[in-house]
């Protein structure tokens, strides 16, 4: 018989705290589910702070949050599942980075909680309480944390640099149509 150390058991903690989170708000995006807007209401939320297409940009968020916390719960393909998380709360974080740190105040502070937890077990791995780990870590091996997080690292980086430019762009023609030049299409 198998005796499980408390690693085990608060690694488990973590993903299904973790996961369960993200996976409520991957719901919300891609299914209205818990008061969410579903992929039409996320879409419009997602044009007006420049993440565009809408839809398409509500699709992956959702897809990256319910997915990845879905298979965070489960352990399963873990370094995947994190970094595509942790993506997904670096965009939100980008949103939110002009509110400050705090929640309370419209910050960045959950995306942030959020991402680095998921970051974490992306690189800790899910423990023996994980379908990882009944399956020979098969989709959870050493060399997949840093190809998982260094992929997702520079497609998260275009993305929100893109976003950075609209709205950049955004205030610049709100303030008398002078545009940066280095922010040009």
């Amino acid at each position: 018989m198998t005796c499980y150390d408390r690693h085990d058991v608060g690694l488990l903690l973590l993903r299904l705290g973790t996961g369960g989170a993200l996976a409520a708000h991957g719901a919300q995006k891609l299914l209205g589910w818990f008061g969410g807007g579903g992929i039409e209401g996320t879409g419009q939320f997602m044009e007006s702070v420049g993440y565009t297409p809408g839809k398409a940009s509500a699709v992956a968020a959702g897809l990256a949050e319910a997915g990845g916390g879905t298979l965070l719960m489960l352990g399963l393909a873990t370094p995947a599942a994190g970094a595509a998380a942790a993506g997904a709360m670096t965009g939100a974080s980008a949103v939110l980075a002009p509110g400050g740190f705090f929640a309370q105040q419209g910050g960045l502070e959950h995306p942030v909680s959020l991402g680095v937890a998921a970051t974490a077990l992306a690189v800790a791995g899910p423990g023996r309480l994980s379908l990882d780990h009944v399956l020979g870590d098969a989709l959870n091996r050493a060399w997949m944390v840093p190809a998982a997080l260094c992929v997702t690292g520079a497609v998260t980086a275009a993305v929100v640099g893109m976003r950075e430019a609209r709205v950049r762009r955004r205030a610049a023609e709100e303030q008398g149509g002078r545009q940066d030049p280095l922010f040009e299409e």
